[in-house]
């Protein structure tokens, strides 16, 4: 490669897959909807630091371990896997992380070590992936909780253990349960490719119908801890926003269900996007309402 600009060609671009990162969305907006203090520079930078450098960074390094043929998240057909893509994960990594300076120095190596799980979870040499149970607990606790503690103490500029209140602690509780929700059902379509690697996935190992009781548990548990949080500490209104905005969500869920016990063919690529998609808009509207209610403009 001659230049920078021959390893972003349009194949590295659409294995970046940037517009997927509005997936991780929702956990970003309810870290800033909950944060007592807003750093309004902070929240800028950590966005475009994590939505368009780290996570597209992730993608571009799982694609390159992974080389599917197969649908995979944000890309019904991905185009041929090169070596270009290990060196755009690099780039992106790389930037994302001197974007957090910016913020705080303190941030970067929170920052470095989510980068360096997300490769652990790739990487041959470790391939976290390969692992169902370890794998689903590293990604939610890591998409989930960790990534609203590094986000909410960009928005009120505090890096310290004093950030670790019982109010924070529940908010990175819900925030892991959503995505561990969540994340088996982004994998239901993936288990033939997948389990032909040895990728043991937990959607692999639950099965597909059991990957929707599991969900739909860890779903209800997210529930009964945002019923708990709301409640102590902002009112019942709060906990009705919620389940109201989710309601979409909620119907989308049990139409699929539905279906895929009819056959098990709809358990398909399409079909876990649009839930992916229905699930991040609705949470990102719930999140915005609490923001203005927590924050009026």
């Amino acid at each position: 490669m001659k230049n920078i600009t021959d390893i972003f060609d349009k194949n590295t671009i659409l294995h970046l897959r940037i517009p997927f990162s509005l997936f991780l969305f929702p956990i970003f907006c309810f870290a800033v909807s909950q944060a007592s203090s807003l750093q309004w520079m902070n929240i800028v930078v950590v966005f475009i630091s994590l939505h368009f450098f780290i996570y597209p960074g992730s993608n571009a390094y799982n694609s390159y371990m992974d080389k599917d043929k197969g649908s995979i998240g944000g890309l019904k057909v991905p185009p041929p896997v090169t070596v270009k893509l290990y060196y755009a994960s690099i780039i992106f990594d790389t930037v994302g992380l001197l974007l957090c300076l910016f913020v705080n120095i303190r941030l970067v190596p929170l920052m470095l070590l989510y980068v360096l799980v997300s490769k652990a979870y790739s990487w041959k040499g470790i391939r976290l992936k390969k692992y169902a149970i370890l794998s689903w607990l590293v990604v939610t606790l890591f998409q989930g909780g960790y990534t609203f503690l590094m986000v909410n103490m960009c928005c009120e500029n505090q890096f310290d253990t004093g950030w670790f209140t019982g109010k924070n602690i529940e908010c990175m509780i819900i925030a892991t349960l959503l995505i561990g929700g969540f994340y088996p059902l982004t994998q239901i379509y993936q288990h033939e490719e997948d389990s032909g690697r040895g990728d043991y996935t937990i959607s692999y190992r639950l099965g597909v119908m059991g990957t929707f009781v599991f969900s739909a548990l860890m779903f209800l548990l997210a529930n009964a801890f945002c019923y708990h949080y709301f409640c102590s500490f902002y009112s019942i209104g709060h906990f009705l926003i919620f389940n109201i905005c989710l309601l979409p969500v909620i119907f989308y869920f049990l139409y699929w269900f539905v279906i895929t016990i009819r056959s098990r063919s709809f358990a398909d690529f399409t079909h876990s996007m649009s839930m992916t998609l229905i699930s991040s808009i609705c949470m990102i509207i719930c999140f915005s309402i609490i923001f203005l209610q927590n924050h009026p403009l």
